[in-house]
This record gives C-alpha cells, structure tokens and sequence, in this order.
C-alpha cells in the first residue's frame, strides 16, 4: 500500500468526523509533519504518513518531539487501520 492511499483515507476520515485535515507544507522548516488534523471543539493534531513499516527519518523524529513539547499531539500513521484510533485518541484527549 503506498502513503498515498493511507494519506486519502485520513482525509476522509476526518471529514467524516466533521474534521479538516490540511497539507501542511514549510519551505523554511523541514521535516514537518505532513497534515494537520483540526477536528470540532478545538482538537488539533498532527500527522506524518508513511508507507507501511517505514519510520520517520531523523529530522521528522525531531521536529515531533518539538511539537510534543509544545503540548501537540504527533502522529505517524502507516495502516488505514490506525486512523479511526487516532481520530478517537485526538477527541478524547
């Protein structure tokens, strides 16, 4: 399965839950996730898709941990079946 597909699934997951889930491009700032999820009663997250068993390179693995430390929630999502699991952790967290 190619990130693609995990990528499109998120995205309509998300509307499904009445959710934006935005392309997150900055050309200044590299390794930032790939998608910002936005869901009702302002829940904010973040997520970076991957091709299944593939891991976030080093510099994606930092920038999660500055948004962490920030308080955001970060994501690395690899299987369709992951994302309702993520949409509910976002929601209820």
């Amino acid at each position: 399965m190619q990130e693609k597909t995990i990528e499109k699934a998120l995205i309509d997951a998300v509307k499904q839950h009445h959710g934006l889930c935005l392309k997150w491009v900055s050309p200044a700032f590299a390794g930032v996730p790939d998608r910002i999820i936005l869901l009702p009663h302002s829940r904010i997250a973040f997520a970076e898709l991957k091709a299944p068993g593939k891991k976030m390179r080093p510099l994606q693995q930092r920038r999660k941990a500055q948004l962490e430390q920030l308080g955001f929630k970060v994501y690395c999502i690899d299987s369709i079946s992951m994302i309702e699991g993520v949409i509910h952790e976002i929601q209820t967290t």
